[in-house]
């Protein structure tokens, strides 16, 4: 099937331009899928073959880079607040249904690792309006195995209004445990697009407060879901996934993990990119 690709810098409610993105059927499509990306990461390179497979399938399928990644303004990579992103994904893809051509259709969110709390929480912003999501390695809980001592998050959180934008925090380098084959490992660190410095002090924090904060309200989520996970991921924790199926008040609700890294093996993992953990967060 033909795919159309187009391009869009849109004015969120605070004056900044962010990149918007679009595949969609020639034909008018089935349902709507938006994307919301993992950190430091953005759609429409990384998240290319996802666009295209879902389009070539009847879905039109729409991203948004958050402000400062990608190819939105901002300081690079900067969260001030979490909640930022959540109004921008939010309003962004509420008046794309609203459009004439697609105000009948299905609506669904698609969440890799930080853009499955994203999906979550533009959900519970208006509950009934979701008809599902799909989330790949969501993070709702950063892993212990990556997450800093609390000493050193107690003495982060009394600098963060000091040095909020500096590169300070201290994180292992996940590009090689989220990604196996050498060849994707090297396209995304090639990618100029990506964000491979060390996380800002504040972005930091507002990733583990929202984390956070989703583990102790998983089971407000009530839409139906496809939960995407590797048992052996050491950047978002698995066992969250599985609280997110069993806490969830969705009715409907499928929970697809892996004993090993990868998911390539489940058929729905084949329209995303080749990963073998879990997308940067």
């Amino acid at each position: 099937m033909e795919v159309k690709y187009q391009e869009e810098y849109v004015r969120n409610s605070r004056g900044l331009q962010l990149f918007t993105c679009k595949w969609v059927p020639v034909s008018s499509p089935r349902a709507l899928v938006f994307l919301c990306h993992g950190y430091g990461m953005e759609c429409s390179r990384f998240m290319r073959g996802v666009g295209i497979k879902l389009a070539r399938a009847g879905y039109g399928v729409i991203g948004i880079d958050y402000e400062g990644h990608g190819r939105s303004k901002g300081p690079r990579c900067y969260i001030k607040k979490f909640e930022y992103i959540v109004n921008d994904c939010s309003d962004f893809f509420k008046s794309v249904c609203a459009q004439d051509e697609y105000k009948e259709k299905a609506r669904f969110l698609y969440g890799e690792s930080m853009g499955g709390a994203v999906a979550l929480l533009v959900h519970k912003r208006d509950p009934s309006f979701w008809n599902g999501a799909v989330l790949l390695a969501p993070m709702c809980k950063i892993s212990e195995k990556v997450k800093p001592h609390p000493v050193v998050v107690n003495i982060l959180t009394k600098m963060e209004e000091i040095i909020p934008k500096w590169k300070i925090v201290p994180v292992k380098d996940v590009i090689d445990s989220a990604f196996k084959d050498p060849v994707k490992r090297e396209e995304v660190r090639n990618n100029k697009l990506i964000y491979q410095n060390k996380p800002r002090l504040k972005t930091a924090l507002e990733m583990l407060r929202t984390s956070m904060s989703l583990e102790d309200r998983l089971s407000e989520v009530t839409l139906p879901l496809l939960i995407l996970h590797g048992e052996a991921d050491i950047v978002t924790d698995p066992g969250v996934s599985r609280a997110l199926y069993e806490q969830a008040g969705s009715q409907d609700k499928t929970l697809s993990s892996t004993p090993e890294c990868g998911m390539l093996s489940h058929p729905a993992n084949r329209m995303t990119t080749s990963r073998s953990c879990s997308p940067i967060l």
